[in-house]
């Protein structure tokens, strides 16, 4: 599917958009690390659950959807992902969990190569998306405190997202954005929930207005990210995610203090670097096609 100069336009802005929400409720996650992971998962999900269905009902539109069998397989891998991804905010550095996650879109454009009919990579494409992978590598070889564990961890919350974000495009034509959102809520908080029944620790005093805006901040962010992969192709849109590396490196230096050194930061460069540059040889390229057509 060729989507449109405007829409594309419209689809990076919602990228953005989406990203400093992401930020903002992933800071609030780094507040809360003393926590279990499973219960930031469930809280943020709950929160998020409630608002998304009660617009849903407001509105009169099912809670469950129409292509169910990828609105279901959004549900399990957002879930995935987002408690491996939860689990290494709270241990390493905000800005390395986000670059490592990042990798997302990379997997994301592959999979709608061969899943969503968007046109394949060229050669220069592949090489951006190499740099981007090393720049990752550079951020957890140059940076003690990220063992392999958390690099896989990181990894596979990647691999998840990305095929959450194929979930997404897939559905793009059939489901509200709101009730693509939902069902990723429909599956964590039952799942989340059983577990964290047996490891509750409870916020205490302002901690629960900072789960509180977990929750809002992420399902705004959600619908912003859903709106974008509508209105744009993964290859054009999902490079935007990388901005949030450079948000979270300075927010996580003033509010908690974490230092990257020079390598860990020219890995974080390099992959912010890649991903511009594939971006704008991908609209160069779209223009091109429409001026000689």
């Amino acid at each position: 599917m060729t989507v449109s100069r405007p829409q594309a336009t419209t689809g990076v802005a919602w990228m953005l958009t989406a990203t400093v929400l992401y930020t903002a409720a992933n800071l609030c996650v780094k507040a809360l690390a003393h926590l279990p992971t499973e219960e930031l998962v469930f809280l943020r999900s709950f929160v998020s659950l409630i608002l998304a269905g009660s617009w849903l009902l407001w509105k009169g539109k099912s809670l469950w959807g129409v292509n169910r069998k990828w609105l279901l397989i959004r549900g399990i891998f957002g879930t995935i992902g987002l408690a491996a991804f939860f689990h290494t905010i709270r241990f390493i550095p905000l800005a390395s969990a986000t670059v490592i996650q990042y990798l997302s879109p990379i997997f994301t454009v592959l999979l709608a190569t061969k899943f969503d009919h968007q046109r394949k990579m060229r050669p220069i494409q592949w090489f951006f998306f190499a740099l981007a992978f090393a720049g990752v590598l550079m951020v957890k070889g140059f940076d003690p405190r990220i063992s392999w564990l958390y690099l896989g961890l990181g990894v596979v919350s990647a691999m998840a997202a990305a095929v959450a974000y194929l979930a997404t495009m897939k559905c793009r034509e059939t489901d509200h954005p709101v009730g693509i959102v939902i069902w990723f809520h429909l599956v964590a908080v039952p799942v989340t929930g059983s577990w964290t029944a047996f490891t509750w620790v409870a916020p205490q005093g302002n901690e629960w207005l900072l789960a509180l805006a977990v929750g809002v901040l992420s399902i705004l962010a959600q619908v912003s990210m859903t709106h974008a992969l509508h209105r744009g192709e993964a290859n054009v849109v999902m490079p935007f995610k990388y901005v949030g590396a450079l948000l979270a490196f300075v927010f996580g230096l003033v509010l908690f203090n974490e230092h990257l050194n020079a390598w860990a930061l020219a890995g974080i460069c390099l992959v912010i670097t890649a991903v511009t540059t594939n971006t704008l040889l991908k609209r160069h390229w779209e223009k091109s096609a429409t001026d000689r057509s």
